[in-house]
């Protein structure tokens, strides 16, 4: 099984969007404290978050306390300062997958890249641009890990002329 884990999130509205893709997706969402909104059902009901509860959601106290927990699963950590392309990472789907992400203003500590240096992917841009939006690199991680497995369970087709649910 997926999960996307953001390590100290500090926008709200970029886990919003990330919970959202979660949900779509049925992967799991994990959230490292210390994180820099509110996630209290009162808060996510007074931001509309109506998909919210369809989203599987794990709250851990500290990065330490998470990676002891899953030191024996699929980790991936992404970063701009990764050397391997996101699409040159072969997902083990027999393990549970982690895709790792850092806060906004600073990504994931050298320490940890350092640690994981052989499992930090990146998703190629432009020259002299800082970076990707969180939400949409999450995004990108997680429909790449769902294509390498053939989007299992996922609606393929759509129906022109009839309404969504």
């Amino acid at each position: 099984m997926l999960s996307i884990c953001l390590f100290h999130p500090e926008i709200p509205q970029n886990t919003g969007n990330i919970a959202r893709t979660c949900a779509v997706t049925g992967t799991r969402l994990c959230l490292v404290r210390p994180l820099g909104f509110d996630i209290s059902e009162k808060s996510v009901r007074h931001a509309g978050l109506d998909y919210w509860n369809e989203v599987d959601i794990t709250v851990y106290d500290s990065i330490e306390a998470f990676m002891e927990r899953h030191s024996g699963d699929e980790i991936w950590l992404f970063s701009k300062k990764g050397s391997i392309p996101y699409t040159d990472a072969h997902f083990d789907n027999s393990k549970d997958t982690y895709l790792i992400f850092g806060p906004e203003s600073t990504g994931l500590d050298e320490d940890l890249l350092k640690a994981y240096s052989d499992r930090v992917l990146r998703i190629p841009m432009r020259h002299g641009v800082r970076c990707l939006n969180l939400s949409n690199s999450a995004a990108i991680a997680a429909y790449e890990y769902y294509r390498q497995l053939g989007f299992p369970g996922f609606e393929m087709m759509g129906r022109i002329g009839q309404e969504d649910l």
